[in-house]
Parts: C-alpha cells; structure tokens; sequence
C-alpha cells in the first residue's frame, strides 16, 4: 500500500501540474500497490483522480465516530463523495475532522500501514497549517520510502483558488 500525502492549499494551476505528475510518479512505485488517502478537499480528490488514471485501486480514509462514518466539514463533503466514487476501497478510522491534530495523528496511522509515501511537498517546514514536513519525517524515521511529488513552476498559497480539475466539476478549496 502507498501512503499520499501533501499540503492541501495549493492553487488551482499548482493543482493541475501536481495530477500530471502523480500519475507519473505513481508509475514509479511498486506495480499493482494500492494508494491510500485520507478524504478531504483540494489535493486528495487530485490525488484520488491521478491514482484512477494510473489504473492503480484507491483506498479512502475517512472519520468515524464509532462505527460509522463521522460528519465532515462542510468543505470536505462534496470532495468525499468524489473520493468514495472513485475508491476501490473505504476504510473508517476514528478521529475528529475538524481537529487538525486528530487529522495529523490520522495520517501517522495511515502511513504506519503503508510501504511506500508519496508526498506533495516543497519542501518547507511544517506550519500551524500544513504538516507534510512532519509526515516526510515520521515516515522516514520509520524507514518507509518516501516520493517528494514538486512540480517546476508549482507554488503555495494561503487562499487557493478553487481547482476544477481537467474534467470540471466544483471541488471546494480547504481554508
């Protein structure tokens, strides 16, 4: 399995290179590995476009309260439906989504499982906001290959547009 991971507040043109070269990269990992993310908006509904286009099985994380899936963030809701459609697999881990440590925390899990990560990542320190820096980390501290994913001409943004992606579609931006 292959963990994805990235900053999720990347503007729209970003967003478009970044799905060109996932796929190229998901091309590079162990043939026939599934890729694991966790559900939200912006960069997993890229992720999850980029892992069908490559013929790979997506997997979708998603909170659970209990048993059951919990409710997501308005900003999240329409991207995790996307997700679920395009998933091979949905698998439920109890955590709060609105709780950005709980969200990071879910990530360590889901790289935890996984033999390889593909992060999109420039590189930078992890901010109150982002903790990609910290998941590259805690993956390699762990011994588990990590795959930086930085397009040339990408960038950040702390108000990103939202990205319809080639095919259309609203995806609402994370703030």
């Amino acid at each position: 399995m292959i963990a994805a991971v990235g900053c999720a507040d990347l503007p729209a043109d970003t967003m478009e290179l970044v799905e060109s070269e996932l796929r190229a990269a998901l091309e590079r990992c162990v043939a026939g590995a599934a890729v694991l993310v966790r559900a939200g908006a912006g960069l997993p509904v890229v992720i999850g476009k980029a892992v069908r286009e490559a013929g790979r099985k997506l997997v979708v994380l998603l909170p659970a309260q209990g048993t059951v899936p919990a409710v997501l963030p308005e900003r999240d809701r329409a991207a995790a439906r996307e997700l679920v459609l395009l998933a091979e697999h949905v698998r439920l881990l109890p955590f709060d989504p609105a709780d950005r440590n709980a969200c990071v925390s879910a990530d360590e899990r889901l790289i935890e499982g996984c033999r390889h990560v593909v992060a999109v990542w420039d590189g930078s320190p992890s901010s109150g906001r982002d903790a990609t820096a910290h998941l590259v980390a805690f993956a390699r501290t762990r011994g588990i290959p990590v795959q930086i994913v930085w397009p040339d001409g990408a960038g950040t943004s702390a108000a990103p547009e939202p990205y319809h992606g080639r095919t259309g579609g609203p995806f609402p931006s994370r703030e």
